[in-house]
């Protein structure tokens, strides 16, 4: 039987300039990143989790990239590039445990920080594809959160290699179709009459903690 048991949560505190404080770059480039969370230019974070630019102004017409590591991915270098937000908020894709690089491509608007939220996906956990069928869950809670069980039938491992390194996961997430399971708040068990390419939790918010377990039973036969 393969089974896994991760834990996601609790997060630091949410801090939106802790990447980059405030600032307002006149042209395509760089932003320094020296906000409350970094140090000679790298920005590390307490788990891996989300990164969060917010715009005063208009951004929408920018491109931001972002680029740093996580431990969700091997500890592997990722790299991503987001779509600027019109005076709101705009969120990573991956989780991040470090931030090198936050580049703009043209001059922006207004003042722009680069920070965190609440949200964090625990580590992409492969299941047997080959195997029985049948494979159990359990989110167990700790405290106040909303959680979120997904699965993906894309391959683990980018561009076909067998490690993370290869490239920047791509992968395309779909929330479980127990709607117990999504956007939930409490302990809760489910299953998956299939056995998808991998499985995860998102810690949407709060200040507790999800443990998340996998079964799943052996080869047929």
């Amino acid at each position: 039987m393969r089974r896994y048991v991760i834990t996601v949560g609790p997060l630091a505190a949410a801090d939106a300039d802790g990447i980059c404080a405030s600032q307002t770059p006149l042209g395509a480039g760089s932003l320094l990143i020296n906000g409350a969370l970094a140090s000679g230019g790298v920005a590390t974070l307490d788990k891996p989790r989300r990164v969060l630019i917010t715009a005063v102004g208009n951004e929408s017409g920018r491109t931001f990239t972002l680029t740093g590591t996580s431990t969700n991915y091997g500890n592997a270098t990722i790299s991503e590039t987001i779509a600027g937000p019109n005076a709101t908020t705009a969120q990573s894709v991956l989780d991040y445990s470090t931030v090198t690089i936050v580049s703009i491509d043209a001059a922006s608007a207004n003042a722009i920080t680069v920070g965190t939220n609440g949200v964090a996906s625990s580590k992409p956990l492969p299941l047997d594809v080959y195997a029985r069928p049948d494979v159990a869950l359990q989110a167990t809670v700790t405290g106040t959160v909303n959680y979120t069980v997904s699965q993906t039938l894309d391959s683990p491992w980018p561009a076909g290699s067998p490690n993370y390194s290869a490239g920047t996961p791509s992968w395309t997430w779909v929330n479980h179709p127990d709607g117990n399971l999504v956007a939930a708040t409490a302990t809760a068990q489910g299953n998956y009459a299939y056995p998808p390419s991998m499985t995860r939790v998102t810690l949407n918010s709060g200040t507790g903690s999800v443990v998340f377990t996998v079964n799943q039973p052996g080869l047929i036969g």
